[in-house]
This record gives C-alpha cells, structure tokens and sequence, in this order.
C-alpha cells in the first residue's frame, strides 16, 4: 500500500471518529506539499467543517492530533488556514520505496474487459500534400492521449479518417494529368506524398496566373476565380468522381496508393500508429444517408431549393446545412457518417476528436447533431481543441509551397543531435551507435518540445531550442536516464545488492525524490483527465532535475555503507524506470547509452 493510501485511510477513520463522518478514502486525494512549507503530503480539511462546526484550523488541528496519535506513518503535522501538512515518519519513505520498486507497471492502470472504450481520432490528413509540422503536432498529441489513457485503465481504440476526396484532390490529379509526364515515386525518386503535393502546389500556380490573366482583361477577382478554365477541369474532375468515372476513380486510386505508402513511412518514423483508420470516401454517403433519415424523423428540414438544414437556434446556435442542394455533402455530413460507421464497429463509450482550435464551432455543432440523431456518446463528445504551430515568420501555407514538410524536419532534427553530439566529444561509438542515437535524441527533442507545453497554447517552433542537452528539453532527460543506466551497468558489475536498504531513514533529498516517484500516478491520471500530455513532461522534467541535484550532492557508487547505497542504487534504478515510463507515455525513446 503505498503513503497515500495509508494517510487518506488514515484520515477518513479520523473524521470519523471526531466528528461521525463516513468518508470514502479513495475521495481523499492527498496532494504533495508545497515547498514553501514542513510537510510530505497536504490534506483540505474544507469537506468536514460544517460537520465539526469548528473553523477550519481547528479541524485540521483536531485531525493532525488524531494522526499523530494513532497513525504511525505521521510524525508531525502543521496547519494553514484550511490545509493539514503532514511530516512522514522518515523509515515510511523506504517502505514507499519498496512498494514503487515491487509494483509492476507502477503509475501504470491496466484495462479490463468491463473498462470504458474510448475512441481517439487523429492525424486526419489529405491526400494531396504531405504531412507537415501542424501534423506532427496533432498526431504526437493524438498517440500521446490515447497512451495516456490507456495508463488510465481505458480501453482505447486509434482511429485516423483520411481526407481523400474533395476538389483539393481533384486539382492534385488534373495537375499530374497535364504537366507530370507519367512522373511516379519509382521515376523521380520522391516519396508518394511528396510528389503529390508537389502538383497541388502548381495547379496553384497556374490557377494564380490565370486568375491574374482574366484580371488584366478586365473580370474582378471574384469573375477571374470562376471562369478560371483550369479551376472549371477540376469541378468537372470532381463531378466524374462522384459520377464513378472508371478513368478518374483509377487515376484517383493510383494516385491516393502513393500518397499512403509515402503516410505510413512518416507514422513510422514518429512512432505513430492506428487500430482503425476510415477514409471519407466511404463515409460520406453514410451520412448522407443518416441526414435523410434524421429529416424523415423531423430532426432535419428541407429548404424550398432541395437543401437539408438543421435548426440549432434552440441550443443557442444558427442554422447549419448538411446537404446542398444538388444532394452533395459537406464535411459535417461527413463526420456523422464516420461517426455512424465507427458506432456499428465498436461500442464506444466516449469519442475523443484531435482537431486543431479552428474547428471549435464544428464540433460544437456535431454534438448536438450526433446526440439528436442517438449517439450515446454524441452530447459528450470531446473536442481535443490545440493550438497552431508556427513559424518565427507566421502561419504555414500548403498551397504556396511555404509549410515546414514532416520528413524535411525529422532529417533536420536528427541531423542536429548528430552534430551536437559530435561537439560533445562523443567517440566511442560505431558509427551505427552513433546514427540510433542521433535518430533517439533527434525524435525526442522534437516530440518533446511540442508535447511539454499546454497542448491548448499556440506555440512557436524553435529547433535549436529543442535540441539543448540542458534545460526542459528531451535530451536533457534522455542524457539523464543514459547517466542512470551507466551507474546500474556499473553497480551490477560491481555485484552491489539493490535491495538490502531496509533499515535505512532516507535523507532530506532522497525523501524528497521518493515522495516525487510516488506522484507519478496521481499525475498520469490528472493528465488524463485533463486531457495533457503536458502534465507529464514537465512531471518527468522536475524528476530528473531533481535527480540531477541528488547525483551532484551525494555519492553513489562510492557510498561506503552498502545499505545506503543499496538505497541510493534502488532509488536510481526506479527514476529510470519511471522516466522511461513517462517518456513512453509521450512516444519518445531513451537511450541506453549516450
């Protein structure tokens, strides 16, 4: 058991006892104390005030004085207003130790079959251009929130619906069609997206020089876009397709094949992956279907020029249509087919969408949606809402060709740690030592960076930032867990026992670092009911800063008394493994060696 349980155990036989109070123990959280104040763990005495109508000093004081008296685990305690501070008996902190090195899989829930499913949908790309830096973004969140809950003892399932038609698709295709020259990824040596994305940028141009051309004849802006010929192909191009013209579904199937062989090298490459992934090509006509019938109930109407609407007035919001009138869907008709086919796969118990904060009135309006067509889980619905990723100078662009490419940044970021490794004077490696960890240090500061701040902020990409060995950065816990692992390497050569630390009371800073490892599922769970990756980031920062502080201060390996060093060694071995384990939680690896 470990010293929270102990103490909220402790604490509801204590409310009990002064003031007849039941209290179920697993709602008294206890928090770490602030350090600012004397104290392990800090209990809010607010709950049973009214019962002891007494002030909230006088019921802390009362419960403190029952601990003291009756828990051996509490030494001694202060009280702040209406916060109970609790000192540990320092000989707990070794039996905390214990429980954390004998706990398989600590800080980490396991799902059984009775546990909720939840659906995480992310990466959502398109087929006519390659992932870019605002892709990494979603998807490191989207893996990292499903792993999270996962550790939070949900059944998880990791979804992706692929954009794959549209007249953005179409324009890629009559590109290719009048100015690739048959050019395929096997004849340019380019990835499949790569080479995708690369007509859709110039139907761009060309549609831009048109325009511009129409405009110097005379046409505003508006009539130039429209009579544009080549913007006409492409409206025409997507007619076919809807039409299920075997030329253009073939050159379509063709093209979009190389697009996802050019997708599934870069999710291996973030370490990214999906249980499911649905392509809108299949589920709009779902929805399509699922609008007609919500219209044949009096959910939806229809308009007098054969559009179907819904009415949200009463919610608060507009009109909102879901099909026009020459019977085509828009995407939120599409997401209600997604959502449809999704319901007949899986019982889902809560659906979780990461999509950028654009699209906060989208989701709005598809929860009322979903929920008055009878998903159960429709009303609550979770918009994972993140902010942009941008440039030092401004917002990416795909259709000007100005977006930072996944791939382009993943070579440059491991590029980098090559580099700084070599600074660092690094040189007993083989070459393909070197390269796996220039690869790990390289993922890991990129994953890092984008993960450690609030997922709901904007946040500006800085490489060079990213890839420092000090501060809040990955590398700086990767070079901590591989100074971890050195020290362990070196104990188990040495043959030192890691286990015989029984008698021994920690010091402030070992006390200090173990109370910290036992944080870590208070932690993981706060992220997951948050829904923030980083909580954990920063969690494991402040765990191997403090780490840091404890190796620098204190000797290891050199400890003469074996059960001191029994200690220290366990203490080391289980902030390596938790640093793993949150890092993991995050998909960045740790080397064993740097």
């Amino acid at each position: 058991m470990s010293i929270d349980d102990i103490i909220a155990q402790a604490v509801a036989r204590a409310v009990h006892d002064l003031y007849g109070v039941e209290s179920d123990p697993s709602s008294i959280v206890p928090q770490t104390t602030k350090k600012e104040f004397e104290g392990n763990l800090t209990i809010v005495v607010f709950p049973w005030v009214k019962a002891a109508r007494k002030s909230p000093e006088a019921v802390g004081k009362e419960i403190g004085d029952w601990l003291v008296e009756n828990e051996p685990a509490v030494n001694r305690f202060n009280v702040i207003k209406g916060f109970l501070n609790i000192v540990i008996e320092p000989t707990y902190f070794t039996s905390m130790l214990r429980h954390i090195d004998s706990t398989e899989d600590f800080g980490i829930r396991k799902a059984t079959p009775e546990s909720p499913l939840v659906m995480v949908e992310y990466s959502s790309p398109n087929t006519n251009k390659p992932l870019h830096l605002g892709h990494i973004r979603n998807n490191l969140l989207g893996y990292s929130l499903a792993e999270i809950l996962k550790a939070c003892g949900n059944n998880v399932i990791k979804t992706n619906i692929v954009n794959d038609r549209g007249i953005h698709i179409c324009k890629s295709m009559l590109a290719w069609q009048k100015w690739g020259d048959g050019a395929t990824p096997e004849s340019t040596g380019k990835k499949g997206d790569h080479l995708i994305g690369d007509f859709y940028v110039l139907f761009d141009k060309h549609y831009k020089a048109e325009v511009k051309e129409l405009m110097e004849k005379g046409m505003t802006q508006e009539e130039a876009e429209a009579a544009s010929p080549l913007m006409q192909e492409a409206r025409e191009m997507l007619r076919k397709w809807e039409a299920r013209d075997p030329e253009v579904r073939a050159l379509w199937e063709r093209m979009n094949t190389w697009v996802y062989d050019g997708f599934d090298i870069t999710y291996k490459r973030l370490g990214v992956d999906f249980d499911k992934i649905y392509y809108e090509s299949n589920t709009y006509l779902e929805g399509k279907e699922k609008v007609l019938e919500g219209l044949e109930k009096g959910i939806m109407y229809r308009k007098e020029d054969g559009s179907v609407w819904a009415d949200l007035t009463d919610a608060g919001l507009d009109h909102k249509l879901l099909l026009r009138s020459d019977g085509t869907s828009v995407y939120m008709t599409q997401d209600i087919g997604t959502a449809k086919l999704r319901y007949i796969d899986y019982p889902i118990d809560k659906m979780i969408y990461v999509v950028g904060n654009e699209q906060n009135y989208h989701f709005q309006v598809l929860s009322l949606l979903l929920d008055r067509l009878g998903f159960k889980w429709g009303k609550d619905l979770v918009h994972f809402s993140y902010g942009m990723v941008e440039l030092p100078e401004g917002k990416m662009k795909s259709r000007e060709g100005t977006v930072v490419d996944a791939d382009d940044l993943m070579d440059d970021m491991i590029r980098d740690a090559a580099e700084v490794s070599a600074e660092r004077g690094k040189n007993d490696f083989t070459p393909e030592e070197s390269a796996e960890i220039a690869r790990i240090v390289g993922m890991g500061a990129l994953k890092y960076f984008l993960l450690k701040v609030d997922p709901r902020k904007n946040i500006t990409f800085n490489p060079k930032e990213s890839i420092d060995f000090n501060g809040n950065t990955g590398p700086f816990n990767q070079y901590t867990y591989a100074r971890i692992r050195s020290v362990l390497r070196k104990a188990e050569a040495a043959g030192y026992d890691m286990t015989a630390y029984e008698m021994v009371s920690p010091n402030e800073k070992e006390t200090s670092l173990i109370q910290h490892l036992a944080d870590f599922p208070q932690v993981v769970a706060e992220a997951g009911r948050t829904y923030s990756p980083a909580l954990i980031a920063n969690y494991v920062y402040e765990l191997v800063k403090e780490y840091n502080q404890f190796y620098h201060d204190y000797s290891i390996l050199n400890e003469p008394d074996a059960a001191v060093r029994s200690l220290r060694l366990a203490l080391s071995k289980n902030v390596a493994s938790v640093v793993k384990k949150g890092m993991r939680l995050l998909s960045i690896e740790v080397p064993e060696r740097m």
